[in-house]
């Protein structure tokens, strides 16, 4: 009897896709995560100075 183990079951590679990737939709060519969805206030301009000043970069202070 041997004790040599035998192989073991290899996964199966991922197949090649040669589609061209130009044609699918990509997560930059939605709205999606550029804060139109996180926004949970609407109380007018009083509002929106509030964003403009929590998101002024720091060296615009």
């Amino acid at each position: 009897m041997s004790t040599v183990p035998g192989p073991e079951p290899r996964e199966p590679k991922p197949a090649l896709v040669f589609d061209d990737p130009l044609d699918q939709q990509s997560s930059d060519d939605t709205d999606r995560g550029w804060g139109e969805g996180e926004r949970t206030d609407s109380g007018g301009s009083a509002a929106d100075l509030k964003r403009f000043l929590d998101e002024k970069p720091p060296h615009h202070l």
